[in-house]
């Protein structure tokens, strides 16, 4: 078992949880008048716009959560080395450039860079381990 990609893979999971639920407290809940879907965009956001923002929030995390699961898999997994190599490393890169994102985007206000930049590294030591 490769407890890196397992580690980067639990600590992916925890961050797409984070952002659906602090999300859905600390964004979207003033944007909902009632029912799943917010819709409420005040003088800056139409309706769709709202609408799409919050799928858009949410695919991200499941997206997150995919790749949580192949890392995971890829601990438990005899995959061969090359391929294992380049999912975890493609993986890498994608967390690492979201993270640079949020934190260039915040200016290392938010904290979900440091999560992204975790799954990044691990997964990145994983291959080399």
């Amino acid at each position: 078992m490769n407890a890196y990609f397992a580690a980067a893979g639990g600590l992916a999971f925890m961050v797409g949880l984070a952002h659906s639920i602090l999300g859905e407290r600390l964004v979207f809940s003033r944007m909902r008048a009632a029912g799943l879907v917010p819709t409420q965009g005040g003088t800056v956001l139409l309706e769709r716009h709202v609408r799409i923002l919050w799928a858009t929030w949410h695919v991200v995390t499941a997206i997150g959560w995919c790749l949580a699961a192949v890392l995971v898999w890829l601990s438990l997994s005899s995959v061969g080395q090359a391929a294992q190599s380049v999912i975890a490393l493609l993986i890498a890169a994608a967390m690492g450039v979201s993270a640079l994102l949020v934190l260039v985007g915040t200016k290392g206000r938010h904290p979900g860079w440091v999560g992204l930049a975790g799954v990044a590294v691990l997964a990145a030591i994983g291959v080399y381990r």
